[in-house]
Parts: structure tokens; sequence; C-alpha cells
């Protein structure tokens, strides 16, 4: 697995998330009780950037249409969402954190 280095962990707080381009791919990246997770910053819903939604206990909220979705695994909690969001595979490696290409 080709590993990317995408943030410092020191530059997110615990309910942060941040827009990240790894290649092409636009990626959302939260931190939440210490640890770190991705997905496509794209709702699944409607054209709105994760990244600029309200993240509380693990869920990210969309900023559109408020659907909400787990940042664990990507699913769908609540309409009008019904589909998943992709997620990334993070990994920390001291202050450095990585995602698995999403290319690959």
């Amino acid at each position: 697995m080709n590993w990317i280095r995408i943030a410092a962990a020191d530059d997110l707080q615990d309910d942060e998330v941040r827009a990240v381009t790894v290649g092409s791919a636009r990626i959302a990246l939260y931190r939440s009780e210490g640890e770190f997770f991705a997905t496509d910053n794209r709702c699944t819903h409607a054209e709105a950037q994760m990244s600029d939604g309200y993240l509380e206990d693990g869920c990210i909220e969309c900023p559109l249409h408020q659907a909400r979705f787990d940042i664990r695994t990507g699913a769908a909690l609540c309409a009008p969402a019904t589909e998943p969001l992709r997620t990334h595979a993070v990994r920390r490696d001291g202050n450095d954190v990585y995602i698995a290409d999403p290319a690959a």
C-alpha cells in the first residue's frame, strides 16, 4: 500500500475537519477523540463539501441539507442521504498523518 503524508497531527484539534487534495482526489480529513479518519469530501446526496460541515461525536453533518455520516465507516445516518461516503485508510506516525493512496 502506498501511503501519502497529508498533514501534521498537531494541525488539527479534536472535532476539526479539513479539506486536503491528494492527486485529483478531494478528501475530508477528520480528527475525533484523538484519532484521524478520511472520507471523500463530496456529499453523496448533493454537491457540498463535507469539510464545510459540522463534526461532532464521530459524525459529520453536510452543510447543505444536514445529512449525517459516520466518519469511521462512511455510513449515511439520516435522510436525505442514502449512499455512504467513501472512506480512506489513515495512519499516524509520530506527528505525521498519512492516507492510503486513493488512486490505488
